[in-house]
C-alpha cells in the first residue's frame, strides 16, 4: 500500500511540474548567444521549419540534448540553474 501511495505522489508531482523560470528570460540570459543566428547550426527563434524537424525527435530527446550537450551545444545549454521543465518551456517558446 505504501509503495502504491508513493508511486501516486511521484506521478502527481511529475504531472504538476512546471517551469520555474520565464522562458524568454532564460533565452536572453543563456541561449541567445547561439540561437540568435551567431551559430548557424543552432535553430533560431521562430524558424518553424528547423524547429519542426527538431521537435519530431521528441521533447524528451531535445531536453536530454540540452542537459547533456549535443554537437556544438554545451551541456546544460549555458543555464546551470535550469530544470528539465525550464528547458522544455524554452524549447516550446523557441519553436513558436
Amino acid at each position: 500500500m505504501k509503495k502504491l501511495l508513493l508511486a501516486g505522489v511521484a506521478l502527481l508531482m511529475t504531472v504538476q511540474a512546471q517551469a520555474a523560470q520565464d522562458p524568454e528570460t532564460v533565452y536572453n540570459r543563456s541561449c541567445a548567444s547561439c540561437h540568435n543566428g551567431q551559430m548557424p547550426i543552432a535553430a533560431r527563434k521562430g524558424d518553424t521549419v528547423a524547429w519542426q524537424r527538431l521537435l519530431e525527435k521528441g521533447m524528451d530527446t531535445l531536453v536530454a540534448h540540452t542537459m547533456n550537450g549535443y554537437n556544438a551545444m554545451p551541456p546544460r545549454g549555458m543555464c546551470m540553474d535550469c530544470s528539465a521543465e525550464d528547458y522544455k518551456a524554452v524549447i516550446e517558446w523557441l519553436s513558436k
